[in-house]
């Protein structure tokens, strides 16, 4: 069933691609234009349906979500998209249907402003909230969050970048928490160095693209350019939220993160049982299973897999929500830590 549903999702992916390419190709390349027909009406409108209603169609299949707020979004920006994929002499006719998808983009913006607005105005008791919170910085804010502002992706968002700048530019003077119950998870791998090479590799990409582009497509150097700033900077903040916020457990639950990109939080009462048998740790692991592995040039497998009673949500990159079913770990602590995670259990248990 897995397996069905990510091949549904790929084959959306790739006739997305497809009809995006090919209406792009159609008003852009010189095959295109000469395949036109001397009445384009019904070009133009099999365009317009295109990136307006079949492209956020196969969006929304390639992400496996569907709201009508979120479709309603990817419509409006097909429209607009429109604009820029057909020539304007093409769209005369087709003016007031454009003009739609701006103002439907207008609305939402104006909606979403207000959402920043009401933000803005709650931040003193979410930061006094947070920092009277005995939890990583990662789960505290995300915590005070969700209370403020339950199920607006917006701003779920917004908070998740405003967490990548923190950790980036605001974090240099703070120290890793050393107590007995946190475990780092990369010092056992090169990641942070892998990392670190990723960003030199980025910064030359930058100055060489930079500089060869510009004197041909200066927007195109100025889009990458910022595309690569900001890679650098949550890159940057990845690091040091992977550094500051190591595995922490608790009396009667786990908080874990894997830098910016992913974090958990486990109940003992919602864990199954612990699996540490080497031969199943080493076979493939399925995709209901959440990893948090430092991964680097060489082949690791996780020290423990936590198997639960049912699926429990985790917090992905732009504060994407997603469900699984097993949490593959590994620490840098890998005895201490299951003594611990062992113990804990049992008495969570015990208490049951």
């Amino acid at each position: 069933m897995v397996l069905h549903k990510k091949t549904v999702s790929l084959v959306a992916l790739f006739l997305l691609l497809l009809v995006i390419s090919s209406n792009y190709v159609l008003y852009h390349s010189s095959f295109g234009l000469q395949s036109l027909p001397a009445d384009l009406t019904g070009v133009i409108v099999g365009s317009i349906l295109d990136l307006s209603l079949v492209a956020p169609l196969l969006f929304l299949a390639w992400q496996r979500k569907f709201s009508v707020k979120y479709f309603v979004v990817l419509m409006a920006t097909g429209l607009i998209a429109a604009r820029f994929v057909i020539p304007s002499e093409y769209l005369a006719s087709f003016q007031s249907v454009m003009w739609l998808g701006v103002g439907i983009e207008g609305v939402l913006i104006l909606f979403e402003l207000s959402l920043l607005f009401m933000l803005v105005k709650n931040v003193p008791p979410i930061l006094k909230r947070v920092k009277s919170s005995s939890l990583p910085l990662l789960f505290s804010f995300s915590r005070a969050m969700n209370e403020k502002f339950p199920k607006q992706t917006f701003i779920h968002i917004l908070c998740s970048e405003m967490l990548m700048f923190y950790y980036a530019f605001g974090m240099w003077k703070k120290k890793p928490s050393d107590e007995a119950n946190t475990f780092t998870l990369y010092k056992r791998s090169s990641f942070v160095t892998f990392q670190i090479m990723i960003i030199h590799a980025i910064v030359i990409e930058t100055l060489g693209l930079h500089w060869l582009l510009h004197n041909t497509s200066i927007i195109l150097s100025v889009v990458l350019l910022i595309l690569n700033i900001y890679s650098i900077i949550f890159f940057i903040g990845d690091i040091q939220a992977l550094r500051l916020n190591p595995l922490q457990v608790e009396d009667d639950r786990i908080y874990i993160s894997f830098g910016l990109a992913k974090r958990m939080e486990i109940s003992f009462k919602d864990i199954e049982e612990i699996v540490e048998d080497t031969h199943i740790l080493q076979h493939k692991i399925p995709n209901t299973t959440i990893e948090f592995i430092a991964r680097d040039f060489e082949k690791v497998y996780p020290d423990l897999l936590l198997t639960l009673k049912s699926p429990i949500e985790a917090t992905l990159f732009m504060g994407i929500k997603k469900k699984y079913q097993q949490v593959a770990i590994r620490v840098d602590d890998p005895h201490a830590f299951k003594k611990i995670v062992k113990e804990r259990l049992k008495k969570n248990k015990q208490n049951m």
